[in-house]
């Protein structure tokens, strides 16, 4: 008989079977039975078990149908805006959000980056020469012998009659020795290189100018070209994708990004075929199982020890997790992917993964002839990474116990002993808050982006633009095809574009002493919901200076009730407040309320005055306007250019300003007084001036109430703590100069 040895387990096991329990509880393992031990662990009441406690933690991360749906949402909502931004610059351009944040594949600790895709419509991608379009610039899909698959060349073609182009001695195209001209990948570089400057990032085919934005400049190529055609005829024979997803699929198109192969000579006129709708397809088709498997591929590829595997060069990417569960799912029935069998499907995803890296290989899913780990791990580093996953399905998944990302290892060594899943509300409201404020911040910005196009035309004045986009936008509203995304947004920009229309006819009419048309309150009432406070705002000065006091005061009081603790305030000026943690009250909001509700009763934008509003704004902001001293405008970034010459203040500040303003032409001394205290207590707490955007501005204002209460000295304070917050680009510098010269300084 064999001595039996008793050895302590440290790894922790939460198993049905009353024989391991027995064995576990006592923390002790007999070596002698580890034959037996190893065959009950594989019973079906542990995977069980183990794939219940796993389903719930992935809940509770912000992998569930709430939070996935809500990211797919807010990146559609990103996507119309930029397409209809880009429609009334006159830019036919068309966005495409692509990747985990968009798919909902994603959790909090994974930081996943935001991946655009943007396409010029203008270009005509020929796949042969029945596509040619007469005006059109027009580019031939062109291959070689040599040419690498997934690659394609983009051959000139003359728009006035169907032949190639002739040599030019334009640089964004290069001459063969065959005299064929082909458009250089390189030129998208150049032209992002010279919008950024030293901002500028490359990663692949992608430019930006931010770490966590990966943005694409693509051609749309209509026709797939036969190495994807090939791909539905394979997938008839599948278990996956389905019959309805593959008709759909074959709509979709393919794009073309300027990404040559790594070991090409002519790699610099190479395009790259990428079939990112019929990809984003599939996601959209998966189940939340299938979600969750996905998302703990990519958890376990994100951990260290991966990493120590690889050599400096090699990766592993989320893309070959993707392309592992798409071959998984292709060659498993689906009765497999259920909840009580999520880690069997995750095993039967790191076996696909361990087929291709022990075959040397991984192909693409959709395009025929593609080797994903070419370029991207080499051969040892594909073997040493086949034993660890292959030592990983062995050891019974304990893997799973040790995954950092989210704390998901603790997260389920600690499930069983939890009572509640109250986190689970907590995660979501995080996350559904954070997408809503990204994407009233981007609202914004692209509003402040349209306005600064109209400021820049010099062939027109911004009175004339501004009708002309409103008349571009309520043809698009007119539009019976437009989708319900599209609806939100237009009627969002119809709105504040309305605001400001209204401020700038008040303020002509204020400037030259004509009466206000009888329309002008028809558009400000057309324009009060863009959020809580900014347009009401807008209107509470114009009644003021109007000498409409009682007016102001109600609109105010009115503002001032919506605007509590559990509003949001967003910026879209670039500027991060150094406290950004958002309102618990916003987010809980946003979980169970749509964009409309959440945007008109939990958002306040800060509010903004260009300079042809200038005689609706309070004189004492005018100098914002023109805040520059010296050299200051060469100190500006590229978000501060588009803003930073007109007067921008938050919300809550700006309310209790002009509350201060209005009862003090009113006489009410006390409501004076109480304004004017609340903006003290901004403008001299660090901590509430950290979650405001416009803080110095904040305290330029408390510097002028304290130069309506006589305190000149305070006044000056407040105007040098304003300028050590920020030195350049502040009006302070105006403000203190002027009170020096009034106390001889």
């Amino acid at each position: 008989m064999d001595r039996i040895i008793f050895l302590k387990i440290k790894k922790p096991f939460y198993i049905l079977n009353p024989f391991i329990i027995f064995i576990v509880r006592n923390n002790y393992y007999n070596v002698n039975t580890s034959r037996i031990f190893q065959s009950l662990f594989r019973m079906p009441a542990f995977f069980l078990h183990l794939s219940e406690l796993l389903y719930h933690v992935l809940e509770r991360m912000g992998v569930n149908v709430c939070v996935v749906e809500r990211r797919r949402h807010t990146f559609r909502h990103r996507e119309v805006m930029e397409d209809v931004r880009d429609h009334i610059a006159g830019l036919d351009m068309t966005t495409f959000h692509f990747g985990s944040q968009s798919e909902g594949t994603t959790t909090p600790g994974l930081q996943s980056d935001t991946d655009m895709l943007y396409t010029n419509n203008n270009v005509n991608i020929m796949y042969s020469w029945a596509d040619w379009q007469q005006g059109r610039w027009n580019l031939l899909m062109v291959r070689d012998e040599d040419t690498p698959p997934q690659h394609y060349m983009m051959q000139r073609i003359r728009s006035d009659v169907p032949r190639p182009g002739t040599h030019t001695d334009d640089p964004d195209y290069v001459t063969d020795s065959q005299d064929r001209v082909f458009y250089n990948n390189m030129a998208v570089v150049r032209k992002w290189a010279a919008v950024c400057g030293d901002a500028h990032l490359r990663r692949g085919p992608s430019n930006s100018s931010h770490e966590d934005v990966d943005i694409v400049e693509a051609f749309n190529c209509k026709t797939l070209p036969p190495e994807i055609m090939v791909w539905f005829t394979k997938m008839q024979y599948g278990f996956w994708p389905s019959h309805q997803t593959l008709q759909a699929a074959q709509t979709c198109g393919c794009f073309l990004v300027p990404d040559g192969h790594h070991g090409s000579r002519n790699r610099h006129i190479q395009w790259r075929i990428t079939p990112n709708l019929i990809e984003r397809l599939l996601m959209f088709s998966l189940n939340m199982v299938q979600i969750k498997c996905l998302v703990v591929l990519k958890i376990i590829k994100k951990q260290e020890f991966v990493k120590y595997i690889l050599c400096e060069n090699c990766k592993i990417t989320t893309f070959h997790c993707k392309t592992a569960l798409f071959f998984t799912l292709n060659k498993t029935h689906p009765t497999v992917w259920t909840a009580c069998r999520l880690i069997e499907c995750i095993v039967r995803c790191l076996e696909t993964i361990h087929e291709f890296l022990d075959q040397g290989g991984c192909p693409h899913f959709i395009v025929e002839g593609v080797d994903l780990f070419d370029g991207k791990l080499c051969r040892m580093c594909q073997l040493s990474l086949a034993r660890a996953v292959r030592e990983m399905i062995q050891d019974d998944m304990h893997v799973l116990f040790h995954l950092q990302s989210d704390n998901l290892g603790h997260q389920l060594m600690t499930l069983p002993h939890e009572v509640t899943l109250n986190p689970r509300d907590d995660v979501n409201a995080g996350i559904c808050g954070k997408l809503a404020y990204d994407m009233f911040e981007w609202l914004l910005k692209h509003v402040r982006r349209i306005f600064k196009r109209l400021c820049n035309n010099e062939a027109a004045d911004v009175y004339t633009g501004l009708n002309n986009d409103i008349n571009i936008l309520e043809s698009l509203a007119a539009n019976a095809s437009t989708s319900q995304y599209h609806t939100h947004v237009i009627k969002f920009f119809l709105k504040y574009l309305m605001s400001v229309k209204a401020s700038i006819i008040s303020s002509s009419c204020i400037q030259t002493g004509q009466p206000f048309p009888r329309d002008i309150w028809m558009l400000y009432g057309e324009s009060l919901n863009t959020d809580v406070a900014s347009s009401k705002l807008k209107l509470a000065y114009m009644h003021y200076c109007r000498g409409e006091l009682w007016r102001a005061a109600s609109v105010l009081n009115e503002v001032e009730f919506d605007l509590d603790d559990s509003v949001q305030p967003v910026g879209g000026c670039g500027i991060e407040p150094a406290d950004d943690n958002l309102s618990k009250a916003f987010c809980e909001y946003t979980i169970h309320n749509d964009t409309h509700e959440q945007l008109t009763k939990k958002v306040a934008f800060c509010v903004m005055f260009l300079r042809e509003e200038k005689f609706c704004v309070p004189k004492f902001l005018w100098c914002e306007m023109y805040r520059a001293v010296g050299d200051d405008v060469e100190h500006r970034n590229v978000n501060q250019r588009e803003w930073m010459d007109w007067a921008a203040v938050d919300a809550l500040p700006f309310l209790l300003y002009l509350q201060y303003l209005t009862y003090r032409g009113l006489g009410v001394r006390h409501r004076q007084l109480d304004a004017f205290h609340r903006l003290r207590d901004i403008a001299t707490s660090g901590v509430k001036l950290d979650r405001l955007y416009h803080s110095e501005t904040v305290r330029n204002l408390y510097g002028h109430c304290c130069e309506l209460e006589g305190d000149v000295q305070r006044a000056l304070d407040a105007y040098n703590k304003s300028l050590r917050n920020r030195p350049r680009n502040n009006a302070a510098n105006w403000h203190k100069r002027r009170l020096e010269r009034m106390l001889n300084i």
